[in-house]
């Protein structure tokens, strides 16, 4: 918010100022102990300090070549950097609540706004991720963005992105961003040099529709997550190899932390997701989350005009594993349970009574947000257990694309019954059946 860079030396319990003078920068990759690259609304910035008194002294544009309005909505999120050296960054989308300025920065297309009040994009490139190359070549990379304020890369350059809920954004959802894609909010299209077909707004929904590709995971509104940021990838020295590759993904609207587990249905990424942490000491505002040397998980807290808080916190994974529910796999009738210990040695008709399984979807139109519709409580046909790896599989028929399938448990012990399953809910969104 002050637009201050500040370093922390654990060591000493110290902090340090390294930088000042930058507008909003709502991400940072650290290049070694004297360079940084800094994302604030302007332009994606190198800092570095060339003296080595611990204090930037050189700050070099890397890219600015994108529109500005002056519109309040107008953020910037990353960078990420792939193992070939390319940087990404995600470019907000403008709001309607907001004005815009009499000079812009950029070539400016009023197609790139509808006549209702939504989010628009009339400079380049609201509402895209860019690529940068390491030789600093910008390139479109996808399109179709709200407010895309978390991005992550996991191990083999998969790129990840968050967005969230409002106008074309039904539910707030978690998309695979493949080259050349559009991803759902149609402001942007018209920065897209194969676009030429007028004004986006004015396409059908239907139309739309079939140009976007669908989230990989859905965060169910006011049950999973109502305002998602950054995802992180669980590594191994976290205490939480039992995750070990997962995201992890802030929340900003309440006291949590989510998980998603994704799994590769030929070709399509999709998966489930569900709540790591609530609570316990956790506060609001959870907009960047990072991994500590040490293995510690730490979180930047923020309210920026929101629902929030301010600060920092630090948070560690204990040594004991909890019970839950280490992932979930799509199958041709149903779902397989992974479970992270074993589970109630009661048989599968003792536990069927405990879970309970419903589907729904959202409409995908220019109304901000959707309520849940086609919601259908989902029969349990069978369900069979397997003590020994400590699975439960699910038969529920046949299942549906295009479907949130929500799993809510209640009262499921461990084996050992130190732990409970209480009111545990997994929810998965099929985007492809087997």
């Amino acid at each position: 918010m002050r637009g201050e860079v500040m370093i922390y030396d654990p060591k000493k319990s110290s902090w340090s100022l390294f930088a000042t003078g930058l507008h909003e920068p709502l991400g940072m990759l650290v290049v070694d102990d004297k360079e940084i690259l800094i994302m604030q609304l302007p332009e994606l910035t190198r800092i570095r300090d060339t003296d080595g008194d611990g204090i930037a002294d050189d700050y070099e544009t890397v890219y600015d070549d994108f529109g500005m309005t002056a519109n309040y909505h107008e953020f910037a999120y990353g960078p990420v950097k792939d193992s070939k050296g390319n940087l990404y960054i995600a470019l907000n989308s403008a709001s309607s609540g907001g004005d815009i300025s009499p000079e812009v920065r950029g070539t400016y297309n009023a197609d790139g706004k509808g006549e209702q009040r939504a989010m628009f994009a009339v400079v380049p490139y609201r509402g895209w991720i860019m690529k940068i190359t390491p030789e600093g070549k910008a390139i479109p990379f996808a399109s179709g963005f709200r407010s895309p304020n978390g991005l992550v890369l996991d191990e083999n350059d998969n790129l990840y992105v968050t967005d969230n809920q409002g106008d074309w954004v039904a539910s707030s959802p978690l998309y695979h961003v493949r080259e050349g894609q559009f991803y759902g909010h149609p402001a942007s299209l018209v920065w897209d040099d194969r676009w030429n077909k007028g004004n986006p707004f004015e396409w059908s929904t239907d139309s739309l529709d079939q140009l976007r590709d669908k989230p990989a995971v859905i965060f169910p509104h006011d049950v999973i997550a109502n305002s998602p940021t950054q995802p992180i990838v669980v590594r191994k020295g976290m205490n939480m190899d039992h995750f070990l590759g997962q995201l992890l993904i802030g929340e900003m609207n309440t006291e949590r932390i989510v998980r998603v587990m994704l799994e590769d249905i030929d070709g399509m990424t999709q998966g489930a997701t569900t709540i790591l942490l609530q609570g316990q000491g956790l506060r609001k505002g959870n907009n960047r989350l990072a991994i500590a040397p040490d293995g510690s998980l730490w979180t930047g807290q923020t309210d920026h005009g929101w629902l929030g808080d301010r600060g920092i916190q630090k948070i560690i994974a204990t040594n004991r594993v909890p019970f839950d529910i280490k992932n979930i796999r799509l199958e041709k009738d149903g779902f397989e349970l992974e479970f992270t210990k074993p589970f109630s040695d009661a048989p599968a008709s003792d536990i069927t009574p405990l879970l309970a399984v419903k589907k729904y979807n959202y409409h995908y139109h220019a109304k901000y947000g959707s309520p849940r519709i086609n919601e259908t409580e989902v029969r349990i046909l069978q369900a069979t257990e397997d003590h020994k790896t400590n699975k439960l599989k699910l038969n529920l028929g046949k299942m549906e694309k295009g479907f949130v399938y929500e799993i809510k448990i209640d009262s499921l012990y461990s084996k050992d019954r130190r732990d409970t399953l209480t009111n545990k809910i997994v929810a998965y969104t099929v985007k492809k059946t087997k």
